[in-house]
């Protein structure tokens, strides 16, 4: 079963496949829009770049890892990990992924253990999973009793981060049925904190800073004006968690960005995955984001470099 699912993963994946290779053997890279800042976005937080460089060469973007190594994980939707180099311009590896009976993952969240294994949130379920790098599924992780069968189609396990302790914490995309605050899981059993979503907007991605604390995208669509992304801070110490908007990427400035569907701010787009590249000497968190195009004509696979203090 798996065997005959990685075989379809694979024949649907075999043009990143293709563009892999030729990174790999290539000594330049295409040149591809991009441009750099840095500008404010807020008091806290400054965006540094844009890139439009994955366009084209992979798409379904749902979340990010750095790698001790400074290449990236990102982690596609449709049930494959692909590996970006150190800019987070080119493709070098693409593996297929498969859940325990062998089907494909709605892969939505992604952490990296200190150990190399991956640890991904399916929506399809949902499920938590752990695998190697090279794919291979190690086993699944425990999720609490009263969550099954109340999450919302396509809108759980969107956010997967490690807490200092150990703990693993998933955020649910939208609130369980019958519910007005989403939540904040501790897996595979442990504390759940409400947590206060504006209206319309749902918790796309969520990335641990060391202390306890959380970063989050909150992120929302309407199709007269396009995408709304919020960077906001959790603190889950209280119920419920207390949340702090650290920036609107609308309010950044666009950098000659453009747009393929109405946004107020070209700027933006379905932006959904987001990893700490690192620390600056004044203490602010690099970070790199990526936007899902969802396989449309009318979306782009889109990086962003941004700059936030806490």
């Amino acid at each position: 079963m798996r065997d005959r699912h990685a075989a379809r993963v694979l024949r649907r994946l075999a043009p990143l496949l293709v563009t892999a290779a030729l990174a790999g053997c290539a000594t330049t890279t295409a040149s591809a829009p991009t441009a750099a800042g840095p500008g404010p976005c807020s008091p806290s937080t400054a965006i540094e770049s844009y890139s439009d460089a994955l366009e084209g060469q992979v798409g379904n973007l749902s979340a990010l890892a750095s790698r001790p190594d400074g290449t990236v994980y990102a982690l596609s939707d449709r049930s494959a990990l692909v590996t970006l180099d150190a800019t987070a311009t080119r493709v070098l590896a693409v593996v297929p992924l498969a859940d325990p009976a062998g089907r494909p993952l709605d892969s939505e969240s992604l952490v990296l253990d200190p150990d190399g294994t991956l640890v991904i949130g399916d929506e399809t379920g949902p499920q938590v999973l752990r695998y190697s790098p090279d794919g291979r599924l190690l086993g699944a992780l425990g999720i609490p009793a009263d969550l099954v069968g109340r999450t919302q189609d396509n809108a759980s396990f969107e956010g997967l981060a490690r807490q200092p302790d150990g703990r693993l914490v998933a955020s649910l995309e939208k609130p369980l049925t019958g519910e007005t605050d989403t939540r904040l899981v501790t897996i595979p059993d442990g504390p759940q904190v409400p947590v206060p979503l504006p209206a319309g907007l749902g918790v796309a991605e969520l990335t641990a800073v060391g202390d306890g604390r959380l970063l989050a995208l909150e992120r929302g669509y309407d199709e007269a004006v396009g995408n709304t992304v919020h960077l906001v801070l959790i603190d889950p110490q209280t119920a419920p968690a207390a949340v702090t908007l650290l920036a609107d990427l609308g309010d950044c400035p666009s950098l000659g960005a453009t747009a393929k569907q109405p946004q107020r701010n070209p700027l933006l787009d379905n932006v959904e995955g987001m990893t700490i590249t690192g620390r600056g000497p004044d203490g602010a968190y690099e970070l790199l984001l990526v936007s899902d195009d969802n396989d449309s004509p009318q979306q782009i696979t889109r990086t962003y470099r941004l700059r936030t203090t806490l």
